[in-house]
């Protein structure tokens, strides 16, 4: 048995790959700059088609982060949520993608959007710092730092902070994984880590010959932002795991954990095996490989039956919270 994109999907790339013959040459490996370019405009692009949530209120906030910068906060809640009275609920800290080099908190206003509205849970979006401008462990510091603000304002903000999860896609994924790292070690309580397909080992560069056909997010693109993250260090021994959680050798006393790859996405294999250690540690864990699913499949065919299926498991975890 050879792979395939899932029938449903399968147009729709097929549309994509029509018109990448008469768009620009992709990134050439190591151009973060280009990269960045292209990847930010296919996020807006793809944002332009997700619906409108008028049921969804944001308020813009800030917090100090680890070096003492100001990043942007962007709450998220129901409008019909209950007022001041209400007894205190659940949270999710959430970072975006876009590979740690690109992305923005306006890019993925609708998807967190989205998620607030279909599961009555209140988000906080992350504007991190990113790649190469801000390397290392920053990206994941700073969304730590938002955690610790939610925690600290959690009356102010109605929020139960034993019922704080994170969450986060693709490189914002990996954050989230480090940031759960980060929180073990400052002994700092999560409900859960939600990570959708993420991007967790730095020494995934070298092509899988039966994956390479159906990427989206390529072994090139990977090498880009892992390399723009950790410069030198990319594929040394001394990686931090916090940038890279699949350096990660102690997997005790992490959050639980629940798992989204698809198929026919490069980061499937490390995300099984990152499951696996944290089972094999006693952590529980929920892990969902897509057939047919290529990397952000639910955004690029949100219709299909496999996106509708792993948007239903994700509202299902987001609910339980």
């Amino acid at each position: 048995m050879t792979y395939a994109f899932d029938p449903q999907i399968a147009p729709v790339m097929a549309a994509f790959a029509e018109l990448a013959k008469t768009a620009p040459p992709p990134a050439a490996r190591g151009d973060w700059k280009t990269l960045r370019q292209a990847t930010d405009g296919l996020i807006t692009h793809l944002a332009t088609q997700t619906p409108k949530f008028p049921d969804v209120e944001l308020k813009k906030l800030s917090c100090k982060t680890k070096d003492g910068a100001s990043i942007e906060l962007r709450w998220y809640s129901k409008k019909s949520a209950g007022g001041a009275s209400a007894s205190a609920g659940p949270a999710v800290v959430y970072a975006h993608g876009g590979g740690m080099i690109c992305g923005n908190l306006e890019m993925y206003h609708p998807v967190v959007a989205q998620y607030v509205s279909q599961s009555d849970v209140p988000f906080l979006a992350v504007e991190f710092r990113y790649a190469p401008e801000h390397p290392g462990t920053t990206p994941m510091d700073d969304t730590f730092a938002a955690v610790q603000w939610l925690r600290e304002n959690a009356r102010e903000m109605n929020v139960d902070p034993s019922r704080i999860a994170i969450m986060g896609d693709s490189g914002g994924g990996g954050i989230a994984a480090g940031v759960a790292l980060l929180a073990r070690e400052h002994e700092v309580p999560l409900a859960r880590q939600i990570l959708v397909y993420p991007m967790l080992d730095d020494r995934n560069t070298t092509p899988d010959p039966a994956l390479a056909p159906f990427t989206t997010w390529t072994y090139d693109a990977n090498y880009t932002g892992w390399k723009a993250l950790l410069g030198d260090k990319l594929g040394a021994k001394d990686v931090s795991p916090i940038s890279a959680p699949a350096r990660t050798t102690d997997f005790t006393g992490l959050a639980a954990a629940f798992i989204d790859v698809g198929e026919l996405d490069i980061f499937r294999d490390e995300d099984i095996e990152y499951a696996r250690k944290l089972a094999n540690a006693g952590v529980s864990v929920e892990l969902h490989v897509h057939p047919g699913a290529p990397h952000a499949f639910e955004r690029l065919a949100p219709d299909a039956d496999v996106s509708r299926r792993a948007w239903h498991d994700r509202l299902r975890v987001l609910r339980s919270l």
